[in-house]
């Protein structure tokens, strides 16, 4: 895909805008994560309360580099088997580097480091990890075109990046990093 789309969204982002992309399974939702009008904004689009927290993504180890700080050696041999791929996990985040408006109620952050070429094109235009959370209101299905994100969000978004969803058929799981407890699968 031309690189104009990325550099659109990261404007996007970069000004505190929502858009939706295509992920490895269904469309989502993404806004800075350190920006917490974004965050809020992005969650009322979605009817989401702020307790449940949303997942992070980025393109690279590196782009989450202070969560994996002071990680047992067995749990970065973990991720790294993991990552890039659809796995998502719970991480501790001691030092509370993540905003509460990410973690919700949580000690945790659900964190990808996503394989599909998309979402790493788009996490390396920002230069940072971004929100991502299925595109469609609380109470629908998952969006799985762009046509029903426009359905459900018409002109709400700042930006909708073209693309191609990943063959995943579900989101991708959860697991508890501690325990690898299946949170969500």
């Amino acid at each position: 895909m031309n690189q104009w789309h990325y550099s659109q969204a990261a404007r996007a982002l970069d000004a505190g805008g929502v858009i939706a992309y295509p992920t490895e399974a269904v469309w989502g939702l993404g806004c800075d994560p350190y920006n917490e009008t974004a965050v809020r904004r992005l969650l009322a689009l979605k009817r989401r309360p702020v307790h449940k927290g949303v997942i992070l993504v980025a393109a690279s180890m590196a782009q989450i580099a202070p969560l994996l700080r002071g990680l047992a050696p067995e749990h970065l041999e973990r991720l790294e088997a993991s990552w890039p791929g659809p796995n998502t996990w719970l991480l501790p985040d001691p030092d509370n580097i993540i905003p509460s408006w990410i973690k919700g109620k949580h000690p945790s952050v659900a964190v990808r480091v996503s394989a599909h070429p998309g979402v790493i094109s788009l996490c390396n235009a920002f230069g940072r990890p971004i929100v991502s959370t299925s595109a469609n209101p609380s109470s629908a299905e998952p969006a799985r075109t762009l046509l029903r994100v426009n359905t459900y969000f018409g002109t709400k978004l700042d930006y909708c990046l073209p693309g191609k969803l990943g063959d995943l058929a579900q989101p991708t799981t959860i697991q508890d990093l501690r325990d690898s407890r299946v949170v969500r699968s």
